[in-house]
């Protein structure tokens, strides 16, 4: 597997595994606002094939410049490319970009209170911590848990 920064050229692959896995999905314009303002935060994991069998798309609070911090928009693996750690790894090239280049001091992101895989991810191996539930998040009802991750300003 090959784990590199997204490039525009990926942006359609990007939104095709989104498409498969996801039922929130996002339009390729919203996709390429996040490539062309926060390039090194956004990352793929290609097959051999060169096909994007997962993404990260991610960037940085707009609101809150006070406090640097980061936000996973969204982060995929088609399902047959599942339980290789690649999810994780896609992960910490974000957290690293976004703690390196814009210093930030948190990540955040939501998370259907059903995805328990998931959950246990962001928790158990990459240490975030549950902040919150935002009530009826998703477009169907369900609320998401916020996730945050605090990076070690020491």
């Amino acid at each position: 597997m090959d784990i590199r920064q997204a490039t525009v050229s990926d942006l359609l692959g990007m939104q095709k595994t989104n498409l498969f896995n996801l039922p929130e999905n996002y339009t390729f314009k919203y996709y390429l606002y996040h490539a062309m303002t926060w390039p090194e935060l956004s990352y793929v994991a290609c097959n051999p094939k060169g096909e994007v069998v997962g993404y990260i798309l991610a960037k940085m609070d707009e609101e809150n410049t006070e406090i640097p911090s980061g936000h996973v928009t969204s982060i995929s693996v088609l399902r047959s490319y599942r339980r290789l750690g690649l999810a994780a790894k896609l992960m910490r090239q974000s957290q690293h970009a976004m703690n390196h280049l814009y210093k930030a001091h948190h990540i955040t992101l939501h998370v259907r209170e059903s995805n328990k895989p998931a959950i246990s991810l962001y928790r158990d191996n990459l240490g975030f911590e549950q902040t919150g539930v935002e009530k009826g998040y998703y477009a169907d009802g369900e609320s998401a848990y916020q996730m945050t991750y605090k990076f070690n300003k020491d």
